[in-house]
């Protein structure tokens, strides 16, 4: 059985968040009074026309409703601005999003695609002995085994083999890991799956990465993994 728990790959940063692209067209646009001055001016002149002769709107109001107006006007189009700011914003990040096809990334989670191997990365508050075990989509146990892990980061390989030898199909596999120092007590361990990227969903907001099957938004990526060169 070849099984490998050994420190993670040399990694370098992963980029920033991001949110998917839109695309909007002129319809979307609301038309409004602000969208035509000339709208308020007949409705002004009509309110002076109907207005009571014996109790006219004295100066204060009109110039208080010019002010209101003219606050409308420019809330309006400061919505419009900031609207073409996210707008540009997604595109921004979606693009930005497209560097991930093709890398190996660490994102958090359980649930790796086994074919040929699978790796998950381990972060221990402590050092610890674990409990490692491997279940099927279907809730059957793959494998088990008990390991070391030193406090910090560590990585487990599995080639796909269980307790008994026998080799496990391709498919989404899940992996716990329980933790308990030399006192006996409880241990955190979390764990994250590794793999390469090889599709961005752009429809969706925030953009999802498909990483063998599975998809993650961006924010779930603590890692991006530099491959190992041979020489």
């Amino acid at each position: 059985m070849a099984v490998d728990a050994t420190m993670p790959t040399t990694v370098v940063s992963a980029p920033g968040t991001g949110t998917a692209t839109s695309n909007n067209t002129a319809s979307d646009k609301t038309t409004g009074i602000a969208d035509n001055f000339q709208t308020f001016l007949t409705l002004l002149t009509t309110q002076l026309q109907h207005q009571n002769p014996m109790d006219p709107l004295d100066t204060n109001q009109f110039t208080q409703q010019l002010v209101q107006f003219a606050g409308i006007e420019q809330q309006l189009k400061s919505n419009e601005q900031l609207k073409a700011l996210v707008d540009l914003e997604k595109s921004t990040q979606a693009t930005n999003a497209l560097i991930y096809v093709g890398n190996t990334v660490a994102v958090d989670g359980s649930k790796a695609q086994f074919d040929k191997s699978a790796t998950w990365n381990f972060n221990s508050d402590k050092d610890t002995t674990a409990q490692i075990t491997i279940t099927n989509s279907a809730g059957q146990t793959a494998y088990t085994g008990n390991f070391t892990l030193k406090k910090g980061g560590s990585s487990f390989v599995w080639d796909g083999k269980g307790n008994d030898g026998v080799q496990w199909p391709a498919g989404t596999y899940t992996l716990t890991a329980t933790g308990k120092d030399s006192s006996g007590n409880n241990v955190a361990i979390s764990t994250e799956v590794q793999g390469i990227v090889d599709s961005v969903d752009l429809t969706s907001s925030p953009p999802l990465l498909s990483i063998g099957g599975q998809n993650y938004t961006t924010d779930k990526v603590k890692r991006v993994v530099r491959p190992s060169t041979s020489k």
